[in-house]
């Protein structure tokens, strides 16, 4: 008899911040009952991704099993946890499960990728229950820089998983639950206890304990008060109520009206408010009124803490927005953390600022910002009030699950670093890894969902370096060039080593290869493309040192 098996798999964030998308799954070997939970999304960049809107995990392992996946977890709201909802959803088709703030929002991600909104299906927290298939899933309340996140109890005939998800350990958020150590030990001491805990890496390397969102009110305060005349500007984390509120809070103690530019950050306190989650947010100045206002009585508060470039923040910083446009000794507040990747285009924005004179403020000295995951010392202080079996980092990148492992079983926990795509076997005493699966990234590449091997980022990437040179020949029915051979370039420099024009210099070579080519290559289309594509090459090496991209395109004239 086939004994059955408890297993985990990660397909997103783990080795990485970011494109959350974990895999449980029990039963017996190979024909588990599955659940996934999160399926979020990254960001690109132009050296790794150019073009490229969102980058989503492959889900095709779990596509492939679809029959045998019984629901969607989602544990918040942040785009890394819930931004791929809508784009796969119609490869899994099956239930998704969210408290009432994240699925408001994930109702608007189906919306707009045109998904049924019915199968977003709102659950309460613990003691609700949802039955999936061999699982019974429970929603933990803990605090976060998002409203009602949720750690996942995870009951299964092998024992209790406890999903951590992203979380802090903070007694006063302002907006959302505190962290509720009680019914945390609950949890850990019922049946059988925790038999594994898959935990928020983020922070293993902050030593000191983390600070409340509530510490933040009196420096904001005080900074925005103390700004006498012009403009007071601040952005965030679209995503995060409570600081937002924090900041409209505190404009309005100075006597400044509140402008919230940026659709995001309007979506965001909009789905609060609607949900009952925010209930005193300040009244707000529409954005098409706010030049309207005297420019010492108005605070914007916008989108764009990474330096977006669409974004409001980007904006302002490229001149005059909604007809307002930044000064000389205006303010303008970073109240955020930068996330590593991001520090180029931050840094962009703020030296524009500086050039127009605005004082820039942002997190340096700690006033104007926390975090919203545990630090070290709180990670320790979870693993003890837990005190699980096993412990299975998550949500970081290499370094940091090494870390957090390292913690753990300095602890005296059965620790073990699961990267993307390992299949572990976690229903004995310890994480085993037993398969690697092949994982990778899937693009939203404009309108179209195109895998990271396709080749269509490759090439972009490609022609970005060395440049595009497109050659057109026309060949007679007897196998003759008809005329010379032309071409364009696009990224190149006009002119080459030899002083000439390098689309000159081109075309009188690629005459030199007609000329001295055989029939055969003649009148093989294959033979004389590569022939072409060589000659091209080679040339434009010489002439200005790249290799380009070289599409060649051979037109054949018919007999008639």
């Amino acid at each position: 008899m086939t004994k059955d098996r408890l297993i985990y798999l990660p397909l997103g964030g783990a080795g990485e911040i970011g494109m959350n998308a974990y895999v449980f799954g029990y039963g017996p070997p190979d024909a588990e009952r599955l659940i996934l939970v999160d399926l979020g999304v990254t960001f690109p960049d132009m050296d790794s991704s150019p073009g490229v809107d969102l980058i989503m995990p492959d889900i095709a392992w779990l596509a492939e099993r679809r029959d045998r996946l019984e629901a969607i977890f989602i544990t918040h709201a942040h785009e890394d946890h819930i931004g791929a909802v809508g784009h796969l959803w119609p490869q899994l088709r099956v239930p998704v499960y969210a408290r009432p703030f994240t699925a408001l929002l994930a109702r608007g991600k189906m919306e707009e990728a045109g998904q049924p909104t019915t199968m977003i299906r709102v659950v309460g927290p613990r003691p609700a229950v949802t039955e999936a298939g061999p699982f019974r899933v429970q929603y933990l309340p803990v605090s976060h820089s998002i409203p009602e996140s949720a750690a996942l109890i995870i009951d299964t005939p092998a024992g209790r998983i406890l999903h951590s998800a992203d979380f802090k350990l903070d007694g006063n958020p302002l907006v959302g639950e505190p962290f509720d150590a009680r019914a945390w030990h609950e949890v850990a001491r019922e049946g059988r206890g925790i038999h594994l805990l898959t935990c928020d890496s983020t922070n293993v390397f902050s030593p000191l304990p983390g600070r409340s969102e509530a510490t933040l009110a009196k420096p904001i305060r005080e900074l925005i008060e103390g700004r006498r005349g012009g403009l007071v500007v601040a952005t965030t984390f679209a995503s995060n109520v409570a600081r937002v509120r924090t900041l409209a809070e505190a404009g309005r103690a100075a006597g400044r009206s509140i402008c919230l530019m940026g659709r995001a950050m309007r979506r965001m306190i909009a789905a609060a408010q609607e949900t009952g989650i925010l209930t005193d947010f300040p009244p707000v100045v529409e954005p098409e009124d706010a030049a309207d206002v005297p420019r010492d009585s108005l605070m914007l508060i916008v989108t764009g803490s990474q330096g977006e470039r669409r974004a409001a923040s980007a904006a302002l910083s490229r001149g005059k927005y909604l007809g307002i446009e930044l000064r000389e000794g205006d303010l303008f507040l970073f109240s955020s953390k930068t996330i590593p990747g991001n520090e180029k285009d931050v840094l962009r924005i703020m030296n524009a600022y500086s050039e127009m004179g605005v004082d820039v403020f942002d997190d340096r000295g700690g006033l104007y910002h926390v975090s919203g995951h545990a630090n070290r010392p709180d990670l320790e202080a979870v693993h003890d009030l837990m005190r699980p079996a096993m412990l299975i980092p998550m949500h970081g990148e290499h370094r940091h699950l090494r870390e957090h492992a390292a913690l753990g079983r300095a602890k005296g926990i059965a620790a073990e670093i699961v990267p993307n795509g390992a299949l572990t076997d976690i229903t004995g005493p310890k994480p085993e890894i037993v398969e690697y699966i092949e994982t990778g990234r899937t693009y939203l590449d404009g309108k179209v969902l195109i895998g990271a091997m396709d080749g269509v980022v490759r090439d972009r990437i490609r022609m970005a370096l060395n440049g595009h040179v497109l050659a057109t020949v026309i060949v007679d029915e007897e196998d003759r060039p008809l005329g010379e051979a032309w071409v364009e370039i696009m990224g190149l420099p006009g002119r080459g080593s030899s002083g000439r024009t390098l689309i000159e210099v081109l075309e009188r070579d690629l005459a030199g290869v007609l000329d001295r080519v055989d029939d055969r290559v003649l009148a093989d289309d294959d033979a004389l493309d590569e022939a072409i594509r060589r000659a091209v090459r080679t040339t434009t090496e010489e002439e200005v040192g790249k290799r380009p991209e070289v599409t060649v395109v051979i037109s054949r004239l018919m007999a008639q």
